[in-house]
């Protein structure tokens, strides 16, 4: 019964007794009084007469709220009341509760100097509350008559010292009474052994319902899905959590479990990744609770999850899928790590629809969510877009558009302060006619140079500091992020807060470039660490072509520097202090005319969020001279 069925008690109440009674076996050790309502069909009590109402209400000097006065006109108590609720107050039994439990006492004294009026609520209750609970397994139920709706409705709170959980609300009685019955039935749901099957008309009706959620959310209504498989998991159906855990994933909930599908060999190929993934974020290099989160999964189901642990937290998971969109999986792949993760995620929701499931339960790929250079294209809104996609053999057309795009156009929005990173400071190589992975070759030192893997920034600076044993205040070797910038053009950046130094400085720009152009980039228009600078140099051939470098206030070029690109157009007023509104806007004014004059891009969701092949450059700084002095700290 959802929320929004017609609700009447006398049906509803019967439907639960009869529940309650088939779910019971022969094994003959209930009470006397359980036998009673087993062979009777029925929890409750005989109806209480207006007359024995108005009694109460006299007693208690409160007029009894709408719901909790229309039960007691069908049945003048309850037993099991849920799982932990033997008896319920009828008209004899209910009482103000006057603190009789002394949790006000105890909820008082965890008062801080501060506290919030929910905690003042929660002491409060038990003092002005009316008791329901007779008898129970340490659980306390009160009907607050100061927390009132517009209907006359009284909340409802109970509290179990076995839960370690603020008390819990309930808008009104007849809330609380069906959230009884949802836990009845989710302790029921999955019998032990000697128990009857857990067979009824609720059961049946939910069950069907869950079915039709799978096909509502492969057809691309997801949210509709949604929703009906959370009144199905209310009531504990098996299949429920399951299938919904699968949608929530790809909104970006984890601490997820799948229920039993994860160490379901059939589909643990695809949701047994997320989920260590998952586990490896929280628990970083503990691996002793992976058994517990995996709970009854068998020996190899074990050895898979621990193989799986290894390879995603040294970054070599790689997620494979059958047929056409397997196919797509790895053209996505390729284009997510030089960068290009709005291609990426582009070619794998095009591809979505070909895809197919692993098993019955089965509502979408997840397993690349764990994948190094898949799972950073997760955001919100495409986890809606492919939810929203028609896929495993369902027709239809997205219920929504492809949200592919993640990434701004040009450079400017390096200039943004609410930009993903801190690159107050920052500066990049834009080489023409190169792939990223000759980068290498043209700026670093070492013949034979090449790419580290993929990896975020964090990591990569992490690994890059674990190697040096050598730093020298002079030498100004950058750790560089490489990918494309565009139609044949390739980018290696450093946005790790490097300060310039004009007079020891020496572009790149000449040495990366060969029959192309080669563009070098170097601001500090928002570094409140140094002096505002920002650097500009254009070579091709081998030669730069011009170059200008802003910095202590000044302008100095060399070569002719064309019309768009003039400094004289930016920096007009020779103060501008870093991190100003107007060094703000002359940063991305500066940005925007070199995006327009070479048709270059950064990839912003690659740089900040995802993970890019990197390299160490050759110094940017020029060797020392003759009475020069500088600091070299060597490490053993």
């Amino acid at each position: 019964m959802t929320d929004a069925t017609p609700f009447t008690w006398g049906p509803f109440l019967h439907d639960w007794s009869g529940e309650w009674s088939d779910s019971l076996s022969d094994d003959g050790t209930h009470t006397r009084e359980d036998e009673t309502a087993r062979r009777d069909r029925w929890l409750g009590f005989p109806a209480a007469a207006e007359d024995r109402i108005a009694a109460l209400e006299e007693r208690l000097g409160r007029r009894m709220p709408p719901s909790y006065r229309e039960f007691l006109a069908v049945s003048d108590g309850w037993r099991h009341a849920g799982g932990f609720i033997t008896l319920l107050a009828g008209t004899a039994e209910a009482r103000w509760h006057n603190d009789a439990s002394g949790l006000a006492a105890m909820f008082e004294e965890y008062l801080d100097d501060d506290p919030t009026p929910e905690e003042l609520r929660d002491v409060a209750i038990w003092r002005r509350g009316l008791q329901l609970d007779v008898e129970s397994d340490a659980m306390s139920v009160v009907l607050d008559p100061e927390d009132v709706d517009e209907n006359g409705e009284w909340a409802v709170f109970t509290w179990a010292s076995w839960l370690a959980e603020p008390p819990q609300r309930f808008p009104d009685f007849a809330t609380f009474m069906r959230d009884k019955h949802r836990e009845f039935h989710r302790l029921r749901a999955r019998p032990a052994d000697g128990k009857p099957e857990f067979v009824n008309a609720t059961t049946r009706r939910l069950d069907a319902q869950v079915e039709e959620a799978r096909l509502w959310a492969l057809g691309g209504d997801w949210e509709r899905a949604e929703r009906a498989l959370d009144e199905a998991k209310g009531y504990g159906r098996p299949r429920a959590d399951g299938l919904s855990d699968q949608i929530r994933r790809l909104l970006g909930q984890t601490d997820l479990s799948y229920q039993d599908l994860a160490i379901d060999p059939r589909y643990a190929v695809e949701l047994l990744p997320p989920l260590v993934a998952d586990y490896a974020r929280h628990w970083h290099r503990d691996d002793s609770g992976l058994k517990y989160s995996l709970r009854g999964a068998t020996d190899d189901v074990m050895a898979s999850a621990h193989s799986l642990l290894e390879q995603v937290r040294s970054g070599t998971y790689r997620y494979t899928a059958a047929g056409p969109f397997g196919e797509a999986v790895e053209r996505a792949r390729e284009s997510a790590r030089w960068g290009d993760t709005d291609g990426a995620w582009r070619t794998m929701l095009n591809a979505l629809p070909l895809w197919q499931p692993v098993g019955l339960d089965h509502l979408a790929p997840l397993g690349w969510v764990a994948d190094p250079l898949l799972g950073p294209l997760l955001t919100p809104e495409r986890g809606r877009a492919l939810l929203s996609t028609p896929r495993g053999g369902q027709p239809g057309e997205p219920r929504t558009d492809g949200a592919d795009r993640s990434d701004p156009e040009g450079l400017s929005w390096l200039a943004d302060p609410d930009a993903p990173g801190d690159h107050t400071s920052y500066r990049f190589v834009l080489v023409e006619g190169v792939e990223p992975w000759d980068l290498p070759g043209r700026l670093a030192d070492e013949e034979g140079a090449a790419l580290d893997e993929p990896m975020t920034s964090f990591e990569a600076h992490s690994r890059w500091l674990r190697g040096r044993r050598e730093f020298s205040s002079f030498d100004d070797r950058a750790l560089v992020a490489v990918g494309r910038a565009g139609a044949r053009w390739s980018f290696a950046f450093d946005g790790d807060r490097p300060r310039l130094a004009p007079q020891r400085f020496v572009s790149p720009a000449a040495a990366a470039c060969a029959d192309a152009r080669a563009v070098v980039v170097w601001c500090g228009l928002r570094d409140q660490h140094g002096g505002p600078f920002f650097h500009l140099s254009v070579a091709r051939g081998g030669a730069e072509l011009y170059a200008f470098t802003y910095a202590d206030g000044e302008v100095r070029r060399t070569g002719p520097v064309p019309p768009n690109l003039d400094p004289d157009r930016f920096f007009a007023s020779q103060e501008q202090p870093a991190g100003t509104e107007a060094a703000i806007g002359t940063e991305r004014a500066l940005l925007e005319a070199i995006a327009d004059e070479f048709g270059v891009h950064l990839p912003r969701h690659a740089i900040t969020q995802g993970r890019l092949h990197a390299f160490t450059t050759r110094s940017w700084t020029r060797p020392p001279q003759d009475g020069e002095t500088f600091t070299v700290i060597r490490l053993g």
